[in-house]
């Protein structure tokens, strides 16, 4: 399992805009290896413009897996993302390749690495009272719910996710034990993969610099209309459409908001930097190898 049939998994991570996929794709020339997407709205089919997939050129230097790979309302959460990614990493080793993993959805990677809590079930209840709550109050009425049992948990969750935050606020009803301490508490006892981490070091203002400028370029690639054409093919539920950009896009066009590219950019941006900040908080107490830009890792 893991690492008898191979080395340390190399693990490619940092915040949003920091520079992973260039790393990744540079290391996997290097290394001739593989990349195995960890990213919670690559995994989807049509949503693109904002989501930051590899190019085409990237993708040609590199060979990706788990990306494009789930219709938009098909479900798929973190243990089904590491069973998949289980099988790709076996895939790639068993033809003499090197898997990367590389990816800014940390509760992913975590699942790889370690397992997940034994949580308890969903409960339709439980949820459906969440979500009479949400729209009776707004969504960060549900978040305020977390935060008073579980602000470990509520600090890493934006307070429009609902499907997270109702998840998250589920298990402590259900069991009285917060979603953090199940994270903490379980899992393999032994990791799955050794894993050596790398990502790229970029201070604060350059992040910021770089987080404005991808959203201008998005916004200027179509992205607006990318969002209007998944409305219209009923794809508005979907759970991409929650994720950071997406949920502002869709918001303006359904009235909620200026839909011109000029007065989406702050918002997004503002967004993608609390997202950012979260990122880093993930990431705090992790043995994270940063390198600097345009630098690979010592073999």
């Amino acid at each position: 399992m893991g690492d008898p049939e191979g080395g340390a998994l190399w693990v490619v991570v940092g915040p949003t805009a920091s520079g992973k996929t260039e790393l990744a794709v540079a290391l996997a020339e290097r290394e001739h290896g593989e990349i195995i997407g960890a990213d919670s709205v690559q995994v989807y089919r049509h949503f693109t413009a904002g989501t930051g997939k590899p190019s085409a050129s990237e993708q040609e230097r590199a060979r990706h897996h788990l990306i494009d790979i789930v219709e938009p309302l098909e479900p798929i959460d973190a243990a089904g993302w590491a069973a998949l990614a289980v099988r790709a990493i076996d895939d790639v080793r068993a033809r003499g390749r090197e898997p990367i993993v590389c990816g800014g959805t940390f509760l992913w990677v975590r699942a790889l690495l370690f397992g997940l809590a034994p949580a308890p079930p969903a409960d339709p209840v439980v949820r459906e009272r969440h979500r009479g709550l949400a729209e009776a109050e707004g969504r960060p009425a549900v978040h305020a719910a977390l935060a008073a049992v579980d602000p470990e948990s509520a600090a890493r969750l934006a307070p429009n996710d609902l499907v997270r935050v109702s998840r998250a606020l589920e298990v402590f009803e259900l069991t009285g034990t917060p979603l953090s301490r199940f994270q903490e508490g379980h899992g393999f006892r032994t990791p799955r993969y050794t894993a050596r981490l790398v990502g790229v070091r970029r201070e604060p203002a350059e992040l910021d610099r770089r987080i404005e400028a991808r959203v201008r370029a998005m916004l200027a690639a179509g992205w607006v209309d990318e969002v209007r054409a998944l409305q219209g093919r009923g794809f508005g539920a979907a759970r991409a459409m929650g994720s950071v950009g997406y949920r502002q896009i869709h918001a303006a066009l359904t009235g909620e908001g200026p839909v011109d590219e000029a007065s989406l950019a702050d918002p997004i941006r503002r967004a993608t930097r609390v997202f950012a900040r979260r990122q880093r908080t993930w990431l705090r107490d992790e043995p994270v190898e940063w390198l600097e830009p345009g630098r690979l890792p010592a073999r």
